[in-house]
């Protein structure tokens, strides 16, 4: 066979899940912003949902005790659904500061988040099943097609802060096999309302009542509450079992330190939920091997063992969080207030502030037209030197003119240098 043919025909080298699969438009436009970057042009590039270690560094004691657990020559395998002091120190956590009730052999713990989702998903979902979620939301389209399945894409609006309702989900309930949530959400930053996530809780209740009765595949929730600790304000962080007990037996967590101790690249996540539930994923995992490191385990079991700590670092966290979402906000609404069409809604939890540009169809100073989202979100790139990430991006409709402007890398001082980048921009359009 020759080589020019094997090079005209690579998908004959590949499954056809390697062919068809979709890379990250996020990804896409972060390569665009590391290329200025390497120009020389300053960005600010506020697309990354992640920490500056330097802006947001992990808590020291956990630091220490992370050396500490590899100077003890902690670096064997650790035990297949995680080291007993770390699930008996996250059963400790989700009951006195999340008021959940999770025995140890409940909890499951992976290297982050992603291959909890991911193995949730190979858990619950066979191929041709069919999961339901709301866009805006982060990766469920991707863990869907890797699993075989038919996507429910329910697309979500600024009037209820692009958080779903029952109503959204009703006409698809009866063909669900899993419904995946987050709360707080990314990539909006907004929470579910009690009486909101306690009506869908409710149809998942009826609808696996007739399930039970008629001997059908039951349906499952996914809850991803990674970012429930970063809360801004008065907002109260929900979740499904607290509101009705009921849920528990159909309620798949994902947790984990990634977001609360800016811990992303530490990798250890958690699941919670039915033990034979939590048994199967274990399984999984064991033959994909994505443990946490065993020293990062043992040394966050002994972080999480003192509470206080904890406590203070959540303060600390919060605090200079909350001050860049506010900051953004207020800078939005100023702009808002002399007359330019963009806008942003009140941060409620996480890294995130949901943004406005409604520029579609005015002109550039070189008379283009700003026909489409990806016209838009590159003037702001190349005129205002800012890089945000578009709802598209994550599910929603391409004509949506809705951003995600993440504050996990940025300094204070940076703020105002955005706002008035973005006034400058702006003024150029007609």
């Amino acid at each position: 066979m020759s080589i020019s043919f094997l090079k005209e025909n690579n998908n004959l080298n590949v499954s056809k899940l390697a062919e068809n699969i979709i890379g990250s438009e996020i990804i896409k436009l972060a390569a665009e912003v590391n290329e200025k970057i390497k120009q020389g042009e300053k960005i600010y590039n506020l697309t990354i949902g992640d920490f500056n270690p330097k802006v947001f560094p992990i808590p020291a004691e956990l630091k220490q005790f992370i050396i500490k657990a590899y100077e003890d020559d902690n670096t064997n395998y650790p035990t297949a659904d995680g080291m007993l002091e770390l699930r008996q120190a996250v059963s400790n956590l989700l009951e006195l500061r999340g008021g959940l009730h999770y025995k140890t052999d409940e909890i499951v713990i992976a290297g982050g988040a992603r291959p909890l989702i991911y193995t949730i998903f190979r858990t619950l979902v066979d191929a041709g099943d069919t999961v339901v979620f709301p866009v805006p939301s982060w990766n469920n389209n991707h863990y869907t097609y890797l699993n075989g399945a038919k996507q429910v894409l329910v697309e979500t609006c600024a009037s209820t802060n692009f958080m779903p309702t029952a109503s959204d989900f009703k006409p698809h309930i009866s063909a669900a096999n899993l419904i995946a949530l987050c709360s707080p959400l990314n990539p909006t930053g907004t929470t579910f309302r009690k009486k909101d996530l306690e009506e869908i809780c409710d149809l998942i209740l009826e609808e696996n009542s007739i399930r039970i009765v008629s001997g059908k595949k039951l349906l499952y929730l996914m809850y991803d509450q990674i970012y429930w600790e970063l809360t801004n304000g008065s907002t109260k962080h929900y979740d499904p079992v607290s509101l009705r007990p009921e849920m528990k037996k159909y309620t798949i967590f994902v947790d984990g330190i990634s977001k609360s101790l800016a811990a992303t690249g530490v990798r250890v996540g958690w699941a919670m939920g039915p033990k034979n539930i939590i048994e199967k994923i274990k399984l999984i995992l064991t033959h994909v091997g994505a443990w946490a490191p065993r020293a990062e385990q043992i040394a966050t079991a002994a972080y999480l063992n003192n509470l206080s700590h904890y406590d203070s670092f959540l303060t600390e966290i919060k605090s200079k969080i909350n001050a860049r979402l506010l900051g953004f906000h207020n800078g939005f609404q100023s702009l808002k207030s002399e007359k330019f069409k963009v806008d942003s809604i009140a941060p409620e939890a996480a890294i995130y502030l949901t943004v406005q540009f409604a520029l579609h169809g005015q002109k550039t100073a070189e008379g283009k037209t700003l026909e489409t989202t990806k016209d838009v979100t590159k003037y702001v790139l190349d005129e205002a030197k800012v890089a945000l990430v578009p709802f598209y991006a994550f599910g929603a409709s391409p004509e949506s003119n809705w951003y995600r402007l993440s504050v996990g890398t940025c300094k204070m001082e940076d703020i105002n240098n955005v706002i008035e980048n973005l006034r400058t921009a702006l003024k150029k359009l007609t």
